[in-house]
């Protein structure tokens, strides 16, 4: 439904000190407005690849207000044919030693395992390469959506995203428009939400992992694995599921000390990605975390933290949104 921004909120957002850009016409379906302005980017906290915390500057814009769902999705591939990453066989040149045999479309999924610390897992074990999977069977062969069309759409690459987000006369969100739009207005919180964790107050306001990670995943925020988008509360600006579900894809390009030299107005990344270890290919920026998100292993479903991962890569726990 075309909507136009509430007068309350175009007046608020005309008084900010910051002095943000204000929409021009209706809000894009599906779409809410980000005022933009001035922010603390990064988490300290983290001791890892998100710090020094730094101060940056983002104008205004539209972001979608979930992640791409499958029905969204199904619509671009009807559209277009496109085949996504995980539907294409993969070049030897990108596996370099891969027998031919194993050169088959592929994704990744989560598999509920033991193996004791999960700092010390060997190769992830958690993880399981699985030939078939893609957006459309998110478990493999004979998996489907059907039921699902809610849900957001995984198994995608940075490629996937971009390409929908081209089709959809939209882009990608840098990771700076990403993080300032997660924060929803709140000035260097914790959390999407605040500065408590989650149940603290016996409510859930985000999907991540309940149980003791990897082995056994629990139900105590009403989900197991991947949820239907708007399940949780939305942030200040209405944008759903900024932590944890899915990761979500954006434009940058990953360097590892990009926030000691990135400019304080709207930063666009490094040029190149830094290499990933194992097969050297560069590395794009994923944020928001997902479902997989453990307290005790992965804690960045923060707005402050980030991920990498080759523009390659697709996994059962990966999405986007896109901006305008």
């Amino acid at each position: 439904m075309i909507r136009t921004l509430p007068l309350l909120l175009v007046l608020l957002v005309g008084c900010s000190d910051a002095g943000p850009a204000l929409p021009t016409g209706p809000a894009p379906e599906g779409m809410v407005w980000v005022p933009g302005g001035t922010f603390i980017m990064g988490d300290d906290a983290s001791q890892d690849r998100d710090s020094p915390t730094h101060e940056v500057t983002v104008d205004g814009f539209w972001m979608d207000a979930t992640e791409i769902t499958n029905e969204q999705f199904a619509k671009f591939v009807e559209a277009t044919g496109y085949l996504t990453t995980a539907e294409i066989r993969p070049k030897s040149e990108d596996f370099p030693g891969a027998k031919p045999e194993d050169l088959v479309p592929f994704s990744v999924v989560f598999v509920a395992k033991e193996c004791g610390d999960p700092h010390h897992c060997k190769g992830l074990d958690w993880w399981e390469k699985r030939n078939g999977a893609c957006w459309k069977q998110p478990d493999g062969p004979g998996s489907d959506i059907r039921g699902k069309e809610k849900y957001p759409a995984i198994h995608l690459s940075w490629h996937d995203a971009a390409a929908y987000a081209k089709w959809a006369g939209k882009r990608l969100p840098t990771e700076a428009e990403w993080e300032f739009a997660a924060r929803g207005g709140k000035k260097q919180n914790l959390y999407v939400w605040g500065n408590e964790g989650q149940g603290w107050d016996k409510k859930w306001y985000a999907n991540t992992f309940q149980g003791r990670f990897p082995a056994e995943p629990r139900a105590d925020d009403g989900h197991v694995g991947l949820a239907p988008v708007k399940q949780y509360p939305p942030n200040g600006y209405g944008l759903y599921d900024m932590s944890g579900n899915a990761w979500e894809w954006v434009n940058d390009w990953y360097g590892a000390d990009y926030y000691l030299f990135s400019p304080k107005k709207n930063p666009q990344g490094p040029e190149k990605g830094d290499p990933e270890p194992a097969l050297g290919h560069p590395m794009k920026v994923r944020r928001g975390g997902s479902y997989l998100c453990a307290n005790e292993y992965c804690f960045r479903y923060r707005p402050g933290t980030r991920d990498k991962n080759p523009p390659e890569d697709s996994a059962c726990h990966t999405s986007f949104r896109c901006v305008k």
